[in-house]
């Protein structure tokens, strides 16, 4: 995608540029500055009685419908502003943990919202939360990783090689990040003591978005830049495997952007993942070998039930795939351009959220609206909404945690 194309769209995602040659650097400056020159001249047409051009990429309007499924909001609770970074929140036997860019991290109770306890990191924070019902991890400033345990009290702070933009996995006994710089590293939950580190190379180019990391059994699943998945024995951070979901392709640099995008997810004997400008596709978790895979391209991560894979591509598009074959069971087009978070199943129907604010419930048999919810009307942040008990649980760009209920 052209760098014009990015200014235009106002996209919210960021490019980092740590590790691009000296030249090729100058080059992209230079395309950079053609561009919002460009753009400026476009913005200040010199003929006041021209028409100013369409601009690109407008959300598309909210489709009018009958709703056939009632949602209601069984609780909201402020947490503080994410700012320019992505929080999720993390439930763990009933009590849901959710942090803001301010500092602050909350136990609140998952059925009620109500707060259990509310404490303040002391430093900003940058992504979170993990937790697995015995340990709570947020990422702090600077690549700190803090540690609590469930009842708010700091167990532990260690410094990681740079800084984390995706929240923390926390199980078996440890807490796994992995820092900009593309280095995977696990903790002692206990102790903080560093148990082992894994490093893969990282792109010229890659999105400032927050590849996840899952836990399953002894195994971490890990979502890389440069499209890579890979496996990662808990034990000693050994590879089990590393497969590609999307590769680079392309002449430029940010055509070749490939990054995975949110966390893996596992159904089964499965593991799937979606990249940007590549493919969305499920694995065998045991060694990695594809069950298919189909073009696409997505800056957030998937949802999954026991029948459908589902996507919400770049251009606004939500797409059900067969978790077991891949087969297209049925596309929604009418939310283009309204930058989707990444969708989860609720009920019988899948939910995802928009740059506006709003909650979309469609059909998880035919994609048709059911329902639609307004929030604050910041963007629900795009990585992985949660489910407990009854409740669908977003959190928005704004700072609120909104739980959704269907009655």
């Amino acid at each position: 995608m052209p760098i014009a194309t990015h200014i235009a769209a106002k996209s919210p995602l960021k490019i980092s540029l740590r590790s691009v040659p000296h030249a090729a650097l100058k080059a992209g400056c230079a395309l950079l500055m053609i561009a919002v020159l460009a753009g400026c001249s476009t913005l200040s047409s010199l003929n006041p009685f021209a028409s100013k051009p369409e601009p690109r990429n407008v959300p598309a309007s909210l489709v009018e419908f009958s709703p056939s499924m009632n949602v209601r909001t069984a609780w909201t609770a402020s947490i503080g502003s994410a700012g320019t970074f992505t929080f999720s929140p993390a439930v763990a036997d009933g009590s849901l943990y959710a942090a803001g860019a301010d500092g602050t991290l909350a136990r609140l109770d998952a059925a009620t919202g109500r707060d259990v306890w509310r404490i303040n990191a002391g430093m900003p924070l940058t992504a979170g939360v993990g937790a697995d019902g015995t340990t709570v991890a947020v990422a702090g400033a600077k690549g700190v990783l803090l540690a609590y345990d469930t009842e708010g009290r700091q167990r532990w702070k260690a410094q990681a090689s740079s800084e984390i933009l995706s929240a923390p996995a926390v199980g078996q006994g440890l807490v796994v990040v992995r820092s900009v710089d593309n280095r995977i590293a696990a903790y002692d939950a206990e102790s903080g003591a560093r148990k082992w580190v894994a490093q893969r190379p990282s792109p010229p180019l890659t999105l400032r978005t927050s590849p996840g990391i899952v836990i399953s059994g002894q195994t971490a699943y890990v979502a890389l830049p440069g499209g890579r998945l890979l496996a990662l024995a808990m034990s000693n951070g050994g590879a089990r495997w590393e497969i590609a979901v999307g590769d680079p392709r392309g002449t430029t640099e940010l055509e070749r952007i490939a990054d995975v995008s949110g966390a893996p997810v596992i159904s089964g004997n499965n593991v799937c993942a979606v990249s940007y400008q590549g493919r969305v596709g499920c694995f065998d978790t045991s060694n990695g070998a594809p069950r298919w895979a189909k073009e696409l391209s997505s800056d957030v991560g998937l949802g999954i039930d026991e029948r459908f894979v589902f996507a919400a591509d770049e251009r606004g598009t939500v797409t059900a795939f067969g978790r077991e074959n891949g087969a297209s069971a049925w596309r929604n087009n009418k939310l283009a351009h309204r930058r989707l978070s990444t969708p989860v199943s609720f009920g019988r129907a899948v939910a995802v959220g928009d740059g506006q604010g709003y909650v979309h419930f469609l059909s998880r048999e035919d994609g048709a609206f059911l329902a639609r919810v307004a929030t604050d009307g910041s963007r629900i942040i795009a990585v992985s909404p949660q489910i407990s008990g009854g409740n669908a649980i977003f959190q928005t760009q704004a700072g609120n945690v909104v739980a959704l209920a269907a009655e």
